[in-house]
């Protein structure tokens, strides 16, 4: 089954996110745009994820639970989980492994966790783009035990990512995938780092803005729609 996707979307409790990117607007956004499945993977947290999967199942479109997570060496790490218990499970590992430094609104933004109706349940007070406690090697094993799967993301960009951050994109990090950019060249990755080869790029918009959703371009072919048809994927490709 051949779907469009978009991997790395980002809501409103990501304090970069636009207000208006509720749980409700990002899904419906996307299913106006014609993707059949996307993924909210809001900063250090997943705490709208639930909301966005339920605006998603009225919606008609797949809403995959995610991360994006910031590693301590400051590479943004895209994590995927088959449900949303999943998915909270690690947040809550994740939530102990941050420093609880406060948000200051005025300056960073607001970070809105909301219902499937836009309704405001609350505001994280731990400001959530700090860099974790957690080594970008130990990020695919504890995501593993939580039934999920991850990858390096947008590697081409100048920072929050494997190769600004460490130079070069290991030989030894445990994943099927990575992601680019959209505009990016992937012949001068895949001749630069001999690592990459073999491993599935995906290419999604990191949206913080509705403006900034693109349309759907990439597929991704499942056996079915679903949460756990694309981890069961992911994995399936890991070859280590």
């Amino acid at each position: 089954m051949k779907l469009f996707y978009d991997f790395h979307l980002h809501s409103c409790l990501s304090p970069c996110g636009d207000n208006e990117m509720t749980p409700y607007n990002l899904v419906n956004m996307a299913k106006l745009l014609g993707f059949d499945i996307i993924a909210l993977t809001d900063h250090n947290s997943v705490k709208n994820c639930r909301a966005a999967q339920e605006a998603g199942k009225a919606a008609g479109i797949t809403v995959v639970a995610g991360m994006e997570l910031c590693t301590s060496e400051e590479i943004h790490v895209v994590c995927l989980f088959p449900s949303a218990d999943a998915a909270e499970s690690f947040g809550e590992i994740i939530y102990q492994n941050i420093p609880k430094i406060k948000n200051k609104a005025h300056i960073f933004g607001e970070q809105l966790v909301m219902d499937s109706a836009d309704s405001i349940l609350a505001q994280e007070d731990i400001l959530l783009t700090t860099a974790s406690f957690i080594s970008i090697d130990d990020v695919p094993p504890l995501v593993s035990e939580h039934g999920g799967v991850c990858f390096p993301a947008h590697i081409d960009r100048s920072s929050y990512s494997i190769i600004s951050s460490l130079g070069t994109f290991s030989e030894d990090l445990k994943v099927s995938c990575f992601e680019l950019t959209p505009q990016a060249d992937e012949k001068l990755y895949l001749e630069k780092y001999p690592a990459t080869r073999g491993k599935l790029i995906l290419r999604n918009s990191d949206a913080h803005y509705l403006e900034n959703m693109l349309l759907p371009e990439n597929v991704i072919d499942l056996k079915e729609n679903s949460a756990g048809a694309l981890v069961e994927y992911l994995k399936g490709l890991e070859s280590f």
